[in-house]
């Protein structure tokens, strides 16, 4: 039954706007939100926590029985919308449970991937090329609403996996997988050379790159051969050659 919310007060319109401002917030309610009619279509489909649906007077979108559905008007949704042209459709969903790490061949590790639209450009990547990808310290929410959004519904689809560094060096190394850097420096080599396949390979942090820790701890540096006039690449762009390596025949 559709029900109906009028006043910018109210409490669940109040919480909404905290959890798409706050990770903590997002933690400790175990909710996330994601905005647009588009996303709302991949979480009715795939994502099995959509929860709450508000929708603006006028829009309409296909929603779950099971789902609360609230409609607004358009001035309480454009007041409570982290865009700037919204598009009359905001919804709720359970974080996942968090699973735990298991290693895999030709796996990538996002090492302090900070810039939420580099790390959903990767996840929607991964999710393209059926690549197991994990997030260790330092990276982004990758429930906050830009991630999601540059995501394209990616995290709707495939679990995120987030785990330190330890114990995800410890599982390769139990699992006789060689972790791999991608790195400007000495020694580095091209990484045509390598069964990236049959690698776990790091990617860095869009300013520091790979943590010096991880760098001393790999087996193997990569580098992505370019134009010597280029001093790096985008983190999202690196991460997309290295799988399309990966999942090269």
């Amino acid at each position: 039954m559709e029900e109906r919310i009028t006043s910018r007060k109210n409490p669940l319109l109040q919480q909404v706007k905290k959890l798409l401002t706050s990770r903590k917030a997002r933690e400790e309610a175990g909710l996330f939100v994601s905005d647009g009619t588009k996303l709302l279509q991949e979480a009715a489909a795939h994502y099995p926590g959509l929860e709450t649906v508000i929708l603006s007077d006028g829009v309409e979108a296909r929603v779950p029985d099971h789902v609360r559905l609230i409609r607004v008007p358009e001035d309480v949704m454009q007041s409570i919308s982290p865009m700037a042209a919204p598009q009359g459709a905001l919804f709720l969903c359970r974080l996942p449970e968090k699973q735990g790490f298991v290693p895999h061949r030709g796996m990538l590790l996002l090492d302090g991937i900070q810039d939420p639209g580099n790390l959903g450009t990767i996840l929607r990547t991964a999710d393209a090329l059926d690549v197991p990808v994990v997030l260790l310290e330092g990276c982004a929410d990758p429930y906050s609403h830009k991630v999601v959004r540059a995501s394209m519904g990616a995290v709707f689809r495939r679990s995120v996996i987030q785990a330190d560094w330890e114990t995800v060096r410890a599982g390769c190394a139990a699992a006789g997988i060689p972790i791999g850097v991608t790195a400007l420096c000495d020694g580095a080599k091209d990484l045509r050379q390598w069964e990236l396949r049959d690698m776990a390979v790091v990617i860095g942090s869009e300013g520091q790159g790979v943590r010096p820790c991880i760098l001393e701890q790999a087996e193997a540096k990569l580098i992505i051969p370019m134009n010597p006039q280029c001093e790096s690449l985008n983190a999202a762009i690196a991460a997309a050659i290295v799988m399309w390596q990966m999942t090269k025949l």
